[in-house]
């Protein structure tokens, strides 16, 4: 497949600066594998397509306040510095992106907050990602990491708005989240309130987890035609024996698997046996899915409407079909449903 197969015109005005009032009152477009068809309802209306020891599985992944804004020591320039992952707890090491990137030196100091409450030393511009910063901080390390997120803001995506308000530390979350480490939302889990978990569990839905923290390589922009040669980065990922126990089951008993966003998609489809068994992984994937692709664990997938040349929307269209999914992204469209992060959902059954 190539690059140019995923691209389409999208108006701005479509793209989802806010999420609906409540999680699970937002728009959801079903697409029926089988046939194509299509149907629109409301997100909590998934409840009626899913049946009794059926398995929903969710990254509890957990977003932190990875957006800080500082200034450069002498002009005073002002920097926003992104936190991608902490490197070494001990020396306060940081991995992150810089903008603008071009002002950044090695040996540059960065304050950040009032009466310069932190204040970040550059000691690498060479890493593949970016830059490393060493926080200077004396205090201890909870001290520290208490400052450090009271700086922050949470990373809602750049094109949705420029800085995040009050409202997106709850609600660029999801309700389950639970192991920090993500630098982005599942997005496809944001539909979901406790309310409509709690009416799934006296359906007799069985939920289980994984994790999969989230990063940069999510977005990424693929810059090469051919899909076959985008690398993606790496992401930290666990799959627990308890969650393969309760998915493999379900599979052998004939129901069915939704993964919750395209991140489960990703992390079960990394750690598959030659039997199309789910089973335990700890460690790194860097898998990339696009069309066409032979699953094995899911045969149900919650997500929302991606951007133009995504690769969300590849994995999606992997799971879907490339001719179906992207006949409902022109349905989509003309039906004004909302995409991106805080946008609508569409479920592929």
């Amino acid at each position: 497949m190539k690059l140019s197969q995923f691209n389409f015109d999208l108006p701005a005005g479509l793209i989802a600066q806010y999420p609906v009032e409540n999680r699970d009152e937002s728009r959801m477009m079903v697409l029926h594998k089988d046939t194509g068809r299509t149907e629109h309802l409301i997100f909590k209306d998934i409840i009626h397509l899913m049946n009794e020891n059926d398995v929903a599985i969710f990254n509890n992944t957990k977003v932190f306040p990875a957006r800080l804004f500082g200034n450069k020591e002498k002009t005073g320039a002002e920097i926003e510095v992104f936190l991608l992952r902490e490197l070494n707890k001990d020396q306060r090491l940081w991995d992150v992106l810089v903008d603008p990137a071009r002002k950044i030196r090695i040996g540059n100091k960065l304050y950040f907050g009032e009466n310069e409450a932190l204040v970040a030393e550059v000691i690498d511009n060479t890493t593949s990602r970016g830059r490393t910063l060493r926080f200077l901080c004396d205090r201890t390390y909870e001290e520290f990491k208490e400052t450090l997120y009271r700086l922050g803001q949470m990373p809602v995506p750049r094109w949705i708005r420029k800085q995040a308000e009050p409202m997106d530390v709850e609600r660029y979350q999801t309700v389950y989240a639970e192991i920090e480490g993500s630098i982005a939302a599942p997005d496809g889990g944001l539909h979901f309130s406790r309310e409509l978990l709690k009416r799934m569990e006296i359906k007799g839905v069985e939920r289980t987890q994984i994790t999969l923290h989230i990063g940069m390589g999510h977005f990424r922009a693929v810059d090469v035609e051919d899909l076959s040669k985008h690398k993606m980065d790496s992401e930290p990922m666990a799959i627990t024996p308890e969650t393969a126990q309760v998915v493999n089951k379900a599979k052998s008993t004939g129901h069915r698997v939704f993964a919750t966003g395209i991140d489960v998609l990703r992390a079960i489809e990394t750690s598959v046996t030659t039997k199309r068994e789910l089973t335990h992984f700890e460690g790194w994937t860097n898998k990339f899915i696009f069309p066409p692709y032979d699953f094995c664990i899911a045969n149900a997938l919650v997500s929302n409407f991606h951007l133009p040349k995504s690769t969300m929307l590849m994995f999606v269209a992997a799971f879907g079909g490339y001719e179906m999914v992207m006949e409902a992204y022109k349905e989509a469209k003309k039906e004004k449903y909302r995409f991106g992060a805080y946008g609508d959902a569409l479920l592929i059954i």
